[in-house]
């Protein structure tokens, strides 16, 4: 049965329960669960509710639009919860058929289907779907069939399955790394989103999570709670609710059972509590629906990812023709040689198998298998998810949470940063005692230094003539603007009511220093009591001061034991980087006024005996800001404040200078301007604006699009509900605020949850390390590319013989790709970093001048020392050939261990400079590179063809690899041409650390 609620409002939702083949009425069927409740869980065939689309969507919209008629029509909450079969005191029985049965009709409290958890495997099959795994892969097998082929299962499979380890290994090594990082983020996001709700069920109070709320269900809300639907409120006391997630303002609204029992879903309880009855859930909640409208693109390629794309597509069509020119000079040479073995004419394929398949012919094949092996750099997507890995370590360490895997390494590309500049009051000291958002709003301080906070706040941030609004804030500087915010947010401050209570009396002529830098303002309240307030510098307010107030009234005098610890938290604020603000007043009589001839009442006002109301920390973006700039990273800023105002606070963040021309340079305009604009001069002019006043979300959605078609990476900081079109829009979208709900979590890259500006230059900077790493890591792996390349590709066109077999150039691979990409991934980021301008969305700058030069210069040396090696080496040190081919692998190996070190630092000549602080995982790599060598050499000779050593042969070969590290340093020597290295200022390149 199902009708209208509108037309019949105190209809109840039929249940109908199918028990062999008869069917009873709800009514019916509710009171024989009420007599016997465990014919609830003997009954498990359940048919849901019957109701149509219209129950769900009046309950939901009558508590949207807060129609109280409409609630009356139902029969007030009761008739509601009889609709909804719920019991006011007992809830719901909460039984599995009853649940069920719930979630049946009115949904379950998710705004989208839960994320599939992705398995190791899924990683796994991700990395076999890359090209160079499957060239890889083709390459053992390859390998596997000649081997066999020639020497038979016994010894054949030996070259074939070493490739196929090495290829286990990177596969095995990456996927893990990234499945480790997929559960950490999956952890920490349900760990934040899993929030555990008190609910009455079958008179029971239990906790269960949020996302298993029901409609129906009893719920107690606390002071702190998020509201996980839609509902009514049953009873409560001094219930207020923050609906910021909703509107986009911090707006506390009073919620009674009476005049406005409404709550909606995503709302925070900020003060009082209460219970409270759901009607809607998930979807059917506007929040759930706005949540269900966002997400992140899964197959959005980062600029970083593009361009190794391209390089590893680039190395495969030019690396891999050495390697088949080689094979084709051994083959047709081998070829000729053996065509004996073709029988006349026959030229069927077993023939030519045969042929290729002779011990020189397998020796060809596996030697240019061996060299397609190291030509590809298989090491890339390893030291890529490595140095992720590092950052995010480091990251999620601070009070950031990456929601994104790939933030962190596209922030190091961006080019543009949008953001809409605001100081905030991030941290409040009363007396020795700090004080959370909660006391504040609880007012768990004393009433009195309650109004005077308010005074105080209100009397400095505001001009005299008091022409504000409640709602609207000063016109001033950021930091009046953000303690008036703060005391109107935090401190319930009715900035209208307070100044009118209370008189502003002119400030005498003033000749200290001291006094100049602070703000004064002497105020008459209604009561005739007359204080002075003080706001200012908080080292400077310290040292007027002789008392302060403790939070319960109290007012201790300043000894000097006390004097300290207060200054001890002001130094700890500004080692936080925050701006420390001092509140102070200080009462004076009515014989202290002066009457002016016009009869004005002016007070004498002394330096001296001022008591401490509060120390303020302040966040401030003026460093964030400047080191973007240092960084080339340019800013864009984007506010609600008129013209004048954004300008000016433009002037004092350094993002505008202050002769600068904005009516020729275009660099202020105001948000109906812009939207005005047709398309093409919003994109002729979306470079030049540096400041947009009076924007509003769709004006910041705009120019982040024109921004991303004119190939930026760009960065949207934002801390309101209006940022969040943009901040979804943009290649990182980063939201600062200590609040959030999950709305923020789905649609931001990156929640910085102190809201403080610093972590953004932090992440910044790993951004850039993981992109550095990188690029070390392609100059240490093309080396060794083209090293062996090279050498393989001369010997075997002169001599038909490669010198370093194909066990020993997949041993070089292994080593250099494998734990070559585990060192240079761990490195750590400086300063330095933050000196280069950005890379964007460049395709050419991955690899730069710097490298091209290292890598030549490296390249040169280890080709002559082995070429000579290699022609002349036997005569040169009197030993066999066999030992000089050992000497060859040793020395060759030998010289990436050093260049390693080289890798590190890309233009810096001192290659071990800050090693032992920067990266001592790198030292560890390293030592257990040299003894796996030493294995290979001295004790693995019938696998590895090597033959032992002696101390004297293993001096020479550390000696002949130790030449690399003076070669480097001769070789950054040499200035690099623009040509190669497109920067802002080339000599800052070269300075050397």
């Amino acid at each position: 049965m199902s009708t209208d609620p509108s037309e019949s409002p105190h209809n109840r939702l039929s249940f109908a329960v199918s028990t062999k083949s008869s069917s009873l009425s709800s009514g019916v069927v509710t009171r024989i669960y009420r007599l016997f409740p465990m014919l609830r869980l003997q009954s498990r065939i359940i048919i849901p509710i019957e109701t149509t689309d219209v129950n769900k969507t009046a309950l939901a919209k009558m508590v949207k639009e807060r129609n109280l008629e409409q609630l009356k029509q139902y029969g007030g909450i009761q008739g509601v919860a009889k609709v909804l079969d719920a019991d006011l005191v007992q809830g719901i029985p909460g039984t599995p058929g009853d649940v069920d049965s719930r979630l049946n009709v009115f949904g379950s409290n998710r705004c989208q289907p839960p994320k599939n958890q992705k398995g190791f495997f899924h990683f796994v099959r991700q990395a076999f779907k890359g090209t160079t795994i499957l060239v890889l892969l083709s390459s053992a097998i390859l390998s596997l069939f000649f081997g066999i082929k020639t020497h038979g299962w016994k010894e054949g499979w030996c070259d074939g399955g070493s490739l196929l380890f090495a290829v286990f290994l990177v596969v095995a090594a990456s996927s893990a790394s990234k499945f480790r990082l997929s559960r950490h983020v999956q952890k920490s996001s349900s760990i934040n989103s899993n929030i555990q709700i008190e609910v009455v069920r079958g008179g029971q109070p239990q906790n269960i999570s949020i996302f298993d709320i029901v409609v129906g269900d009893i719920i107690r809300l606390n002071f702190g709670d998020q509201i996980p639907g839609d509902g009514l409120l049953l009873d409560g006391q001094l219930l207020r609710v923050d609906e910021w997630s909703m509107t986009g303002e911090s707006k506390f609204v009073d919620v009674d059972a009476n005049s406005n029992p409404f709550l909606l879903s995503g709302a925070k309880v900020v003060a009082g509590h209460g219970n409270m009855l759901v009607t809607s859930v998930g979807i059917n909640t506007e929040w759930g629906q706005m949540m269900s409208s966002i997400g992140h693109d899964p197959d959005q390629r980062t600029p970083l990812q593009a361009q190794l794309d391209e390089l590893a597509s680039f190395l495969c069509k030019v690396l891999l023709l050495f390697p088949f020119l080689a094979l084709v000079g051994m083959g047709v040479h081998d070829f000729i040689k053996n065509h004996h073995e073709l029988d006349g004419c026959d030229t069927k394929m077993n023939n030519l198998v045969n042929a290729l398949s002779g011990v020189r012919g397998f020796v060809s094949v596996n030697a240019a298998v061996a060299i397609v092996v190291v030509a590809i750099p298989e090491g890339l997507p390893l030291v890529t998810t490595n140095a992720l890995a590092c950052s995010m370590k480091k990251i999620m360490a601070l009070p950031i949470m990456v929601q994104r895997l790939s933030a962190t390494e596209t922030m190091g590309s961006a080019t543009i940063c949008v953001l809409t500049l605001n100081s905030v009051v991030s941290e409040f000291w009363l007396g020795e005692e700090p004080m959370k958002d909660e006391t504040l709003l609880g007012q768990g301080m004393a009433p009195d230094i309650f109004e005077l906070l308010q005074q105080g706040v209100c009397s400095c941030s505001t001009s005299d003539n008091h022409s504000h609004s409640s709602g609207n804030l000063p016109n001033g500087s950021p930091t009046k603007k953000a303690l008036l915010a703060w005391a109107v947010s935090k401190l319930g401050m009715d900035q209208k009511e307070v100044n009118q209570s209370y008189k502003v009396l002119p400030v005498p002529a003033l000749d200290s220093k001291l006094m100049k830098k602070c703000r004064i303002k002497p105020i008459k309240n209604n009561d005739q009591m007359i204080y002075v307030h003080w706001m200012g510098d908080a080292e400077m307010i310290m040292t007027m001061c002789t008392s302060y107030y403790e939070s319960n009234g109290t007012i201790k005098t300043m000894d000097e034991g006390r004097r300290n610890k207060l200054e001890k938290i002001i130094k700890g604020m500004k080692e936080k980087s925050l701006t420390c603000i001092a509140l102070a007043h200080k009462q004076i009589s009515s014989s202290d006024l002066e009457h002016s001839d016009e009869g004005v009442e002016r007070p004498e006002i002394e330096e001296n005996s001022l008591t401490l109301l509060g120390l303020l920390g302040l966040k401030d973006p003026v460093q964030m800001v400047k080191a973007c700039e240092r960084a080339g990273v340019k800013i864009k800023m984007l506010t609600r404040d008129d013209v004048l105002q954004a300008r000016s606070i433009a002037i004092d963040f350094g993002i505008l200078g202050p002769d600068e021309d904005l009516k020729i340079e275009e660099t202020v305009v105001e948000g109906e301007d812009f939207r005005k604009y047709s398309n093409r001069e919003m994109m002729e002019k979306a470079d030049k604006i540096k400041v947009m006043a009076r924007c509003c979300s769709s004006d910041k959605y705009m120019i982040v699009q024109c921004l991303k078609r004119k190939n930026q990476v760009v960065v949207v900081i934002g801390d309101d509900r209006n940022d969040m079109r943009a901040i979804k829009e943009a290649d990182i979208g980063i939201y600062m605020r200590t609040q959030y709900t999950q709305m923020e979590m789905e649609t931001s890259d990156i929640i910085i949850a102190e809201g403080n500006f610093d972590s953004v230059i932090t992440v910044l900077k790993w951004g850039r390390c993981i992109y550095s790493n990188i690029q070390k890591f392609i100059q240490f792996h093309l080396t060794v590319n083209v090293a062996t390349l090279v050498i393989n590709f001369i010997a075997a066109v002169s001599s038909s013989r490669v010198p370093l077999t194909a066990i020993q150039l997949l041993w070089v691979n292994l080593i250099m790709d494998v734990f070559g990409a585990l060192a240079l991934a761990a490195e750590q980021p400086t300063e330095e970093l933050m000196e280069k301008p950005p890379v964007g969305r460049s395709k050419s700058d991955l690899i730069n001048g710097f490298m091209y030069r290292n890598l030549i210069g490296q390249a040169l040396y280890q080709v002559a020392v082995l070429m000579v090696l290699h022609f002349s080496g036997s005569s040169i040190f009197e030993v066999s050939e066999e030992i000089n081919d050992t000497l060859m692998f040793n020395t060759f190996v030998l010289c990436q261990i050093f260049n390693l070190f080289n890798a590190r630092k890309l233009e810096k000549k001192n290659v071990l400079g800050g090693i032992h602080e920067e990266n001592q995982f790198f030292l560890g790599i390293v030592m257990i590179t040299v003894v796996l060598q030493v294995v290979m050499v001295e004790f693995l000779n019938s696998f590895a063809n090597t033959k032992r050593l002696n101390l004297e042969q293993w001096v020479l070969c550390i000696g002949l690899a130790a030449l690399s590290w003076p070669i480097d340093w001769a070789v950054k020597c040499i200035p690099v041409a623009k040509l190669f290295y497109n920067t802002r200022d080339d000599a800052s390149h070269e300075k050397e650390a």
